[in-house]
């Protein structure tokens, strides 16, 4: 499934309606969440008859397609099976208990209810909300797809303006030749990553660098009394900030991730629980900047694209142990060159990569074959275990 994104033009009266289909969207999906609560082993379909129910009976939401409401439905029942998923699986602390949307900024249509244009270049929504006719902005060409691959479309809505979100149903998968190279990675805050070649590529820190920025649109916003449009407009400001360096975290972990994966054959990394990592409050904003877990992400995703194996270790005393001898050399976040009886002297953070690197090709086999079973060469074999102490493991 490909998603490919265009901004939307149109006037206000029509950015209006969207905000209307929006709200709509998320009356939907909460009045679903409600007939859960209140009605005991009420399952997925029953969801879906009673968005009938509630076009019936609410006019604003019988002008909502009829297959936009069933997919606010199923955003629904999206949380109601993640927390059944969370209770079967024993996760400790809590479940995931599903909330009522505050704060909605998307709405959903499937293969009705919109119209693209002949020559692509703007879309129609059919429906009585009025949306009417958008025109789009953006890089991607959607004549190389039928119009039946597109299985949804979205309207998000963010600080900048309105997106429009394609869905389309196409495997990807590009074929590159072998390199016969292999590499571990290691994280850390100081360094973005270092890699078992001793190559270390910098932090870029984007949050660090906007904060000054992002502290002055805060206090502007504080400034500003509640409910005028002063701070309606000073709230945009700082939307788009925000937006800013989430974008540019983004573009740096698609693009590193994309030049790691294309120039090895086999990717090892650590298994991180980002979610225990961040309870330390004097490094949470820290880890969030790094954005590692989005990076592990995209690893994956081209991964797959390139035909390429990634592999999760586990990183407990990669740290710790000699890449030479296999020795534990205890040592303190303090300590950053690894020293070993046997000789080896290096970067802590070169050694650790490449105990994660040789973790990483104990579990897919001999590194001349990678034609290896898809279960394995995913990583899934080697989870950290939940609750493990990892904080030893940020700085490295």
């Amino acid at each position: 499934m490909l998603v490919f994104e265009f901004k939307a033009y149109g006037k206000s009266a029509q950015f209006t309606a969207i905000d209307d289909a929006i709200r709509t969207a998320k009356f939907i999906r909460n009045s679903c969440i409600r007939l859960w609560m209140d009605v005991l082993g009420t399952g997925k379909n029953d969801l879906q008859k009673y968005c009938a129910v509630l076009a019936a009976n609410f006019p604003f939401a019988n002008e909502l397609n009829s297959m936009a409401r069933q997919a606010s439905a199923e955003r629904a029942w999206s949380s109601i099976s993640r927390f059944y998923d969370n209770c079967k699986k024993g996760i400790p602390g809590l479940k995931g208990y599903p909330q009522f949307q505050k704060d909605c900024r998307s709405v959903e249509y499937k293969t009705s209810g919109w119209k693209l244009a002949d020559n692509r270049k703007s879309i129609t929504f059919t429906d009585k909300k009025g949306i009417g006719r958008l025109k789009l902005k953006g890089t991607r060409d959607l004549h190389f797809y039928q119009i039946n691959q597109i299985k949804r479309v979205r309207l998000v809505k963010r600080a900048d303006g309105v997106y429009i979100q394609f869905c389309i149903d196409v495997d990807r998968s590009e074929n590159i030749e072998p390199t016969g190279n292999t590499v571990g990675l290691d994280v850390g805050l100081k360094e973005y990553y270092t890699d078992s070649d001793g190559v270390v590529i910098e932090n870029p820190k984007f949050l660090r660098k906007g904060e000054k920025v992002l502290k002055r649109s805060h206090c502007r916003v504080s400034r500003k009394v509640k409910g005028s449009k002063n701070r309606g407009k000073a709230r945009q400001i700082l939307g788009k900030r925000h937006l800013k360096i989430s974008r540019q975290r983004k573009d740096h972990a698609v693009k590193l991730a994309r030049c790691v994966v294309q120039s090895n054959d086999l990717i090892a990394y650590e298994d991180l629980r980002i979610k225990n990592m961040v309870k330390n409050h004097c490094l949470a904003k820290s880890i969030n900047d790094a954005s590692w877990y989005q990076f592990r992400v995209w690893v994956e995703y081209f991964g797959k694209v390139f035909k390429r194996v990634t592999v999760a270790v586990n990183p407990q005393y990669s740290s710790q142990e000699c890449s030479s001898c296999g020795e534990v050399v205890k040592k303190t976040l303090s300590t950053r060159t690894h020293v070993c009886l046997c000789g080896c002297v290096m970067d802590r953070n070169e050694n650790a990569a490449r105990n994660i690197l040789s973790r990483g090709l104990g579990t897919v086999g001999h590194t001349g074959t990678f034609a290896l079973d898809a279960s394995n060469a995913w990583g899934d074999e080697t989870p950290t275990p939940v609750g493990e102490n990892l904080l030893e493991q940020v700085l490295s």
